[in-house]
């Protein structure tokens, strides 16, 4: 994940990262710019810029953190990251979309030991 200062000023930034590798999709267009690296079949690479500070960017980075200050549950993503890639092995949005639940979880988890709903 990058952060941008926002998505229409970054714009020009989809070519320049094309011409490195990167295939652009407007996957949720509305809150990224979404890259993949080798292509659209294989990807090996992901890059996401996010503007800094959106709900998005923030979201994310809690997850990260809750996930570095917690070694049972960086764990139990793992294993559940490990069992979504046997089960959708070819589906990519499928394991993306079952992931939601746990991370959702999570983030509430967090947001209410900060006393916010």
């Amino acid at each position: 994940m990058a952060p941008v200062e926002a998505l229409e000023v970054s714009r020009p930034a989809i070519q320049i990262l094309v011409r490195s590798g990167y295939a652009y999709f407007p996957y949720k267009a509305d809150v990224m710019h979404w890259f993949c690296k080798p292509s659209p079949a294989h990807r090996t690479h992901h890059l996401h810029m996010v503007p800094f500070g959106s709900t998005l960017w923030q979201e994310r980075i809690v997850f990260r953190d809750a996930l570095r200050q917690d070694a049972e549950l960086a764990a139990e993503y793992a294993t559940l990251k490990k069992a979504l890639a046997l089960d959708d092995k070819f589906d990519r949005e499928a394991y993306t979309d079952a992931k939601g639940p746990f991370i959702q979880t999570v983030l509430s988890r967090i947001q209410g030991g900060r006393g916010s709903a």
